[in-house]
């Protein structure tokens, strides 16, 4: 189904039809991420909000379970049970912050405030709404992920020079679940269809790693969830906040950047089918 589109549409040339993020341009792109940060200067509060939702599971933890828990093993290091989630749910801060903005946030805008096809009337193109939404969406993972490291850190939770790449990992997280939200945003139709989103979201929370290791899962589901973009944010932050850095996290890295080039390419392409003739 295509958009109707307000304004004479503009082609693209034929060799972008393939990869239209060739066509970003940088500038053109922060002026999406400046409309997002004008319109939420009124609505400062759905940002604030959403950061409390790991900050209570971390509280939970730290406060009651890490005491029951006792210590678990990392790396081959002994460290308490709130050590051992705090990361993960670093990651998922970073990944709830992403996904709010790319999924019903843009779902509204694409398909009920028609506000791209606005948009794409100007001389912005495809690839500049691409990366403007994914880069507001970042802009707000990093927020909460900022926030979160605060929170552990006052806690006694960080405890190694290596955390400060911690945020760079977040935004990485933060990259892959805005790029993979827009790509699967695009695809929806209906309110409804958007149900798939918490249908997904809830389980990489909860099965990724976060609250227990991978080892604990049958060999065919670990491989699985190895697999899924949460477990390599939890993975990697994991590693930075304790200390426990080896180059295979370098590997869950990669598998980040992939992921998040895949998702732009598809989520560029989509648009470029939905608001071009």
């Amino acid at each position: 189904m295509r958009a109707t589109v307000g304004a004479p549409a503009r082609a693209l040339p034929a060799g972008a039809r393939l990869t239209p993020l060739l066509l970003a341009r940088p500038r053109r792109a922060l002026t999406l991420v400046e409309r997002s940060v004008r319109v939420y200067k009124t609505k400062w509060i759905y940002i604030v909000s959403g950061f409390f939702e790991p900050l209570f599971y971390l509280l939970s933890i730290n406060v009651g379970l890490s005491h029951l828990v006792g210590s678990v093993e990392l790396g081959g290091h002994p460290v308490s049970y709130a050590r051992f989630v705090a990361p993960g749910l670093l990651a998922t801060s970073a990944m709830n912050g992403s996904i709010l903005d790319t999924t019903y946030n843009f779902f509204f805008k694409l398909k009920i405030a028609k506000t791209f096809q606005s948009v794409i009337a100007t001389p912005l193109g495809v690839a500049d709404i691409t990366f403007g939404e994914v880069g507001w969406a970042v802009v707000r993972g990093s927020i909460y992920s900022v926030g979160f490291l605060v929170v552990m850190a006052a806690f006694g939770l960080v405890t190694s020079p290596w955390a400060v790449l911690d945020l760079p990992a977040t935004m990485l997280v933060a990259l892959c679940f805005a790029s993979l939200g827009i790509a699967a945003s695009s695809y929806m139709r209906t309110w409804q269809d958007l149900s798939a989103v918490s249908l997904a979201v809830l389980p990489f929370f909860l099965f990724s790693g976060t609250f227990y290791p991978l080892s604990v899962y049958p060999h065919p589901v670990a491989l699985v969830i190895g697999l899924t973009p949460l477990y390599q944010g939890v993975v990697l932050c994991r590693g930075l906040t304790n200390g426990i850095v080896d180059p295979g996290l370098l590997w869950h890295a990669a598998l980040l950047v992939a992921l998040s080039l895949a998702g732009l390419a598809i989520a560029a392409r989509r648009l470029g089918r939905l608001l071009t003739p």
